[in-house]
């Protein structure tokens, strides 16, 4: 299968350098050291066992999706805040039946699209406020996917794989179809756990779940994921978010389909990982808010339902985000020597 990663970071490098790897034709999208590097010397993984794989039988690496040209599949692994940016050009991977699966955290800008109900087609305009990206991907090509490993790039063209290697996937409106199937066979043959559901935005909810309060707890406090849950206060905290995103969530038709106190259970287990969002602020990065938590505010007045401990997390972690980009600063916890 022809397959465009746009977006190499921790997630598209990983999912890139495993399918070629496993013999799938692949292109990655990327720009700046991380390409150079993919160029001169392949792409590195390091996995959790320390175990490492180098992927330099790449179709190509390049910044131009003109050059890459049309594909069968684009993995679409850029952050929310920087698609639209980008999403003109993907334009240029399209062929006549070209999927694209986008992987990004958070709720995406496709979750109305093919829902059916009194929110049919509704936008969220906190991920895509002015409807560029609903505009240049058709919700035809879509096929929806949860992003469950953990990963970071820690050198230009070295990827470690944390932990989780599972890619559930679905189409839009829950019906199996050959093409599905297909991504999902493709992802398994790549060495990732991939199955097909009939209601990816359960599996969606279950994700941001953990992510809309961990993420941003982790950023302002600076503390790991096990961390956080063995503190009483933070646990408490992130419990109280995921209650309130919960109520959002029933107002949609979602059900969990694992308690809460489990699901908190399982990011404690992860250990002394530094969330993707704690990651960004220790390097200086915009922080991808709008598609955690933002998004979730805004169908909780869509649906009426309170989000008072959410809200006052996001006001506290937007003002961090602004207040590093106009300082043009990072925010990291140093020893004291």
């Amino acid at each position: 299968m022809k397959i465009c990663v746009v977006g190499a970071g921790a997630i598209g490098g990983l999912m890139g350098a495993k399918l070629a790897l496993a013999g799938e034709q692949v292109t990655l999208i990327d720009v700046g050291p991380h390409l150079d590097a993919i160029k001169k010397n392949g792409l590195k993984v390091v996995g959790p066992d320390g175990t490492e794989e180098v992927a330099d039988n790449f179709v190509m690496a390049t910044s131009s999706m003109a050059e890459a040209g049309p594909q069968d599949m684009v993995i679409l692994s850029l952050k929310t805040q920087v698609i639209e940016s980008v999403v003109k050009d993907m334009r240029a991977l399209y062929g006549p039946d070209t999927m694209v699966v986008p992987v990004q955290n958070g709720l995406p800008w496709w979750y109305f699209q093919k829902h059916g109900g009194e929110y049919e087609n509704n936008r969220i305009k906190t991920v895509d406020p002015n409807g560029v990206i609903a505009d240049n991907i058709e919700p035809e090509r879509i096929i929806g996917c949860v992003v469950y490993p953990a990963g970071e790039v820690t050198a230009p063209g070295v990827i470690h794989h944390v932990e989780g290697n599972r890619f559930p996937v679905g189409e839009l409106d829950g019906s199996e179809t050959e093409r599905v199937n297909r991504v999902a066979e493709c992802f398994n043959n790549a060495g990732f756990k991939s199955f097909v559901l009939d209601n990816i935005r359960s599996e969606i909810w279950l994700k941001l779940w953990g992510n809309l309060s961990f993420n941003p707890i982790s950023a302002l406090s600076h503390a790991t994921l096990v961390d956080i849950c063995q503190f009483p206060l933070t646990r408490e905290l992130a419990a109280r978010m995921m209650e309130e995103a919960q109520d959002i969530a029933d107002r949609l038709g979602i059900t969990f389909r694992v308690p809460l106190e489990k699901r908190i259970e399982g990011a404690e287990k992860v250990g002394k990982h530094k969330t993707s969002m704690l990651q960004d602020v220790e390097a200086g990065r915009s922080l991808e808010l709008d598609a955690l938590i933002g998004a979730v505010i805004e169908l909780g007045h869509l649906t009426k339902t309170p989000t008072p401990h959410i809200d006052a997390v996001f006001s506290l972690v937007k003002l961090l985000d602004k207040t590093m980009a106009d300082q043009d600063g990072l925010v990291k916890v140093q020893k004291i020597a």
